[in-house]
């Protein structure tokens, strides 16, 4: 009785049909339905989004992006949700988006600011100050200079960045200045998708010019960074009368570069080197490392030796460990001591699909795979000391997660004084993304490990993406078509212009004089207006992750300057 008194009463809320009540949670906004609305709504318009960026044309798609035209269609047609949390998941998904980027290219940034990092920014400095050039040259222009029209195109300028921290830093300029800046929003949102289109257009173009292999881009981009030698095994016998009688540990070279050695064959008996073995004439050595450095040990060893001591069994094994205990992860392996408490010799360190060479300095991140030789009873134990558990591997940190994003949002919230009337926010997409790199570098703070595993980074990453293009979508849908009617086409041109003019003129010197990599070209152009979409549209274009690195070198110093450029337009021609 108590379960019809309940479908009795809930039946008087809404009307029986299905249809009506299905119609009833689409287009309720308030009460206690509002929340389930929300969802609803921004779910359906993520997963029609996503499924239209699946559709090519002569192979070529938007991608993601649909996922903020389709918002767009939704909010044309009067659906609307709970602008509160409509804020919220707009917000949560950009922290989460950028946040990801940092912790995954955090230590490749740094990498790259002592490559090619400097000439990425100045690339980037001048794809903002060319906007704001142009920003200037059609306000002069077509506006004539009216400060009453300023409004509307600092939010052009903000929209056809997709800078939305610019936005808010030049809505809170004019009030300091004491002007309206009532067209900013709508200007926004009327330049956001120019801005969007316009960094894809320009992509595709240059690849067209240019007639870009993205395969063939890859592999140079591999073939370029050189910065992990393939390493290799040499089997070496020991012809040097210098060195019979003395340690393995004295021969001069070894351990230099990366090579350590394993085996050590004496009258077909094999045993673990350690660096009190003592060498005598004909002794094979099992050598592994760069062969640059194997090169320079068979000089002073000897020759190449016909016997391959891996091949005659013996109680010396080889074991692939994965590093999963935290007391492992950041200490070198000096510290570690493996040597000295089990008797076993890394040999390789494989991360990030590259294999790296082993020094004493080596130090251990979580999730490396390394290559263990010792003797067999030994192994266990020292697998034991790495962790070589899986499962420790695949269950997310959230506790680091969290904290780390906590930490963003607190440093994107300090004012910074830059000398003008009013300090400089590196705000929601800044803060979070400097503090995922500073942290991805340090690694470790005491128990807390700073690692996202590549599948929970991915997730994580899409999902905030997806989040907030369709929370962009929905709230400038609504209309969207009445602003085209009256000036919205003209600001669309306008709009355009500032996206495509800069970011084509810099990648057209960037690749016709500069030579760069496509890959980077595609990243540093995205950073250079801090386009998340267009991010994602150049992942998809390269089928790797690899225009991220440049994205995230350029893209800290290219946010502030887009908060800045706009607080001193405001401040220099409304103040």
């Amino acid at each position: 009785m108590q379960w019809n008194s309940f479908l009795a009463e809930a039946a008087s809320t809404v009307d029986a049909t299905p249809t009506n009540w299905l119609m009833d949670l689409f287009t309720r906004t308030d009460g206690p339905t509002s929340v389930a609305h929300s969802v609803l709504v921004i779910m359906l318009v993520s997963a029609v989004g996503l499924a239209l960026g699946h559709v090519k044309i002569r192979g070529v798609g938007l991608g993601i992006a649909w996922v903020l035209f389709a918002g767009l269609a939704v909010g044309g047609l009067g659906i609307s949700i709970d602008g509160h949390v409509l804020h919220f998941v707009r917000e949560f998904g950009l922290i989460l988006f950028v946040f990801t980027i940092g912790m995954q290219v955090g230590p490749a940034f740094f990498a790259s600011l002592r490559t090619q990092g400097l000439g990425l920014n100045l690339a980037a400095g001048m794809v903002v100050l060319g906007g704001v050039a142009v920003t200037l040259l059609q306000w002069w222009w077509l506006a004539g200079g009216d400060r009453s029209r300023l409004p509307e195109m600092v939010g052009l300028l903000s929209g056809a960045t997709t800078n939305t921290p610019s936005l808010a830093a030049g809505q809170a300029a004019f009030v300091d200045v004491g002007v309206s800046g009532g067209a900013m929003g709508s200007a926004y949102a009327v330049a956001y998708p120019g801005g969007v289109i316009g960094v894809l257009i320009v992509m595709l173009l240059l690849k067209s010019i240019f007639r870009i292999d993205m395969s063939h881009e890859q592999r140079r981009l591999a073939e370029s960074e050189h910065r992990h030698p393939a390493l290799d095994v040499r089997n070496l016998e020991v012809v040097n009368p210098s060195l019979d009688g003395r340690r393995l540990g004295d021969v001069p070279t070894l351990g230099a570069g990366g090579v350590v050695v394993t085996r050590h064959l004496r009258a077909g008996s094999v045993e673990m080197a350690g660096p009190e073995a003592v060498l005598r004439l004909g002794d094979v050595l099992t050598a592994v490392g760069p062969s640059a450095g194997l090169d320079d040990l068979q000089l002073i060893i000897g020759r190449a030796a016909e016997v391959d001591a891996r091949s005659i069994r013996s109680e010396v094994d080889v074991r692939r460990v994965l590093v999963s205990r935290r007391e492992a992860v950041g200490r070198s392996l000096d510290e570690l001591g493996l040597r000295e408490r089990f008797n076993v010799q890394l040999t390789r360190i494989q991360r990030a699909g590259f294999e790296l060479p082993v020094t004493p300095q080596s130090r251990l991140q979580f999730g490396d795979r390394v290559v263990v030789v010792g003797e067999k009873e030994s192994l266990p134990a020292a697998a034991d000391a790495l962790g070589d558990s899986r499962h420790a591997l695949d269950r997310p940190m959230l506790i680091p997660i969290l904290l780390g994003i906590a930490l963003g949002v607190i440093v994107g919230s300090i004012p910074i004084p830059v000398g003008l009337p009013m300090p400089l926010k590196l705000g929601l997409a800044g803060g979070p993304l400097i503090v995922a790199i500073v942290l991805s570098r340090i690694y470790r703070i005491g128990p807390l490990v700073w690692y996202m595993s590549p599948g929970s980074n991915f997730f994580l990453r899409e999902l905030g993406i997806v989040m907030f293009l369709a929370c962009v979508g929905l709230s400038s849908g609504s209309g969207f078509l009445e602003t085209l009617k009256t000036n919205g086409l003209s600001w669309i041109g306008m709009a355009i212009a500032i996206t495509v003019v800069p970011v084509l003129a810099v990648g057209l010197v960037l690749r016709a004089i500069f030579k760069l990599n496509f890959n980077t070209i595609l990243g540093a152009l995205s950073g250079s207006m801090t386009d998340p979409p267009a991010l994602a549209f150049a992942q998809s274009m390269a089928r790797s992750d690899a225009p991220m690195v440049s994205y995230a070198a350029v893209y800290p110093l290219t946010m502030l300057l887009r908060v800045l450029s706009v607080q001193v337009i405001v401040i220099w021609l409304a103040g």
